[in-house]
């Protein structure tokens, strides 16, 4: 990787660690989301100990403790994973993001240490998500109920990046039947969600009594047959992490389809919008998408031909230069690192910290540097 600037990768490792250790030593014993206005993490997990995002602390911590053996970010990944087990004993809170809450949690610990604990809470969650799989249908349902609808037929793009948990499964208790239903929804996830163009649709609806395909509705992009840019790079890293594990080449050209897409898409000025296709006015940039894009445009990078490997770690730079001149926060006394996260087109608020958005930024630095955590 020396053609991409190594000096660079380099000055940024040193600038996530300095920071990232004064952020840690603040924020002992909560999981943040986001933060407060003056740059300060809030505890979600005190508010919603359930929130999809509760996992990415840990991944943070992990990461960190990979690279400098640091135990206080052991320790407080621990504790983090600890307090998901709140979440791991609600049925009615399980869903198909067990994967970001248990792989960068639990499976990861277990990577490191070997605890059996931790292996013991990734195998729940994985029972959990397979038990998701609708047979007819062949997809893992996405959400429970919430007292409006029964969403007994619904699957998301963001699904693809759950599936490493049943692959990890899979090989951990030398069970197929892990491997098979996540091989099936990404089957599925590539036919009905992947559009010829190579954009990704959010929201697809099965009747979960036959499996026939029904619709697709919007979800957090601007619009039914718009391009949410976060579901794109979903698919990009998704589709990747099933070739990985898989060997099954159409997930390869699929990842790269949907690479293609977002790579053309992407405007003169690298800032990624919440969606591709939303109105000129009023725009939204949404850096958590830029960062997972770059982060996967750099594992795909691993198992295409040289000429494409070089296009996408290109891109992949890019943007991260880009967010590290545009949309970053490097005063040690605030606590998060990307500014301008969106979680979808149509909220109150946009262009603000999310902790997803800093997990998928540190883990692409390290990819780079060759020092990341194989968490996936």
């Amino acid at each position: 990787m020396a053609s991409i600037d190594d000096n660079w990768i380099r000055e940024m490792t040193i600038k996530i660690n300095k920071k990232m250790r004064q952020v840690v030593e603040r924020n002992q014993h909560i999981i943040p989301y986001t933060t407060d206005s003056t740059g300060h993490y809030i505890d979600v997990c005190k508010d919603n100990p359930y929130w999809w995002t509760n996992g990415f602390w840990g991944g943070i911590l992990w990461q960190l403790y990979h690279l400098t053996g640091d135990e206080i970010y052991q320790r407080s990944a621990i504790e983090t994973e600890k307090k998901l087990d709140l979440n791991l004993g609600s049925a009615k809170h399980l869903d198909h993001d067990n994967g970001f809450k248990w792989s960068l949690t639990s499976v990861a610990h277990y990577r490191i240490t070997q605890d059996s604990d931790a292996k013991n809470r990734a195998l729940l969650a994985a029972e959990n998500l397979a038990g998701r799989f609708n047979l007819s249908g062949q997809y893992i349902r996405a959400w429970n109920d919430n007292g409006d609808e029964n969403r007994s037929g619904t699957a998301i793009i963001d699904c693809m990046m759950n599936l490493p948990l049943l692959y990890w499964a899979s090989e951990e208790e030398q069970d197929p039947r892990f491997y098979q239903i996540a091989l099936a929804h990404a089957k599925t996830a590539q036919k009905y969600i992947v559009r010829p163009d190579g954009s990704v649709k959010h929201i697809i609806n099965f009747d979960p009594n036959t499996g026939e395909y029904l619709n697709s509705v919007g979800g957090q992009g601007y619009a039914h047959g718009s391009s949410w840019t976060r579901g794109q790079a979903w698919g990009i890293y998704g589709f990747t992490l099933s070739y990985q594990y898989t060997n099954d080449v159409s997930f390869l050209d699929t990842a790269k389809q949907i690479a293609q897409y977002f790579i053309a898409d992407i405007p003169d000025d690298s800032l990624i919008p919440v969606d591709f296709r939303m109105p000129k006015s009023p725009w939204f940039e949404d850096s958590s998408a830029s960062a997972i894009a770059a982060s996967g445009l750099i594992e795909l990078s691993k198992y295409v031909d040289k000429t494409d490997a070089n296009v996408y770690l290109k891109v992949a730079m890019r943007l991260l230069r880009t967010l590290d001149q545009k949309s970053s926060n490097w005063d040690n006394e605030t606590d998060n690192i990307l500014t301008k996260c969106s979680a979808q087109y149509f909220e109150d608020t946009h262009e603000y910290p999310i902790i997803y958005g800093d997990y998928f930024f540190i883990e692409a630095i390290l990819k780079l540097s060759n020092q990341a955590m194989n968490i996936w």
